[in-house]
């Protein structure tokens, strides 16, 4: 396994454990020790993150809206230009 797929398995670990871990909320608002966990789960995967964002780019695609929906400017294939 190359140091990218390691890194990867890592940051999946966590966010699927954040991820249960809110599940599991939905059903029991107020269990203290659930929260924490997800504080502690989220404070091992954000570095995490920034390391693999550093090395091999972005995980998640960005909101850049400034070329949103540009295509609509553009002649449609039926106005024959």
């Amino acid at each position: 396994m190359t140091t990218r797929e390691i890194l990867l398995r890592k940051i999946s670990t966590y966010a699927f454990a954040i991820h249960e871990y809110r599940l599991y909320l939905d059903t029991h608002p107020k269990c203290e020790a659930t929260i924490a966990k997800i504080r502690d789960c989220e404070e091992k995967l954000n570095p995490l993150v920034e390391e693999y964002e550093r090395k091999y780019g972005p995980l998640k695609k960005s909101n850049d809206n400034s070329k949103k929906w540009t295509w609509v400017n553009d002649p449609w294939p039926w106005e024959g230009v």
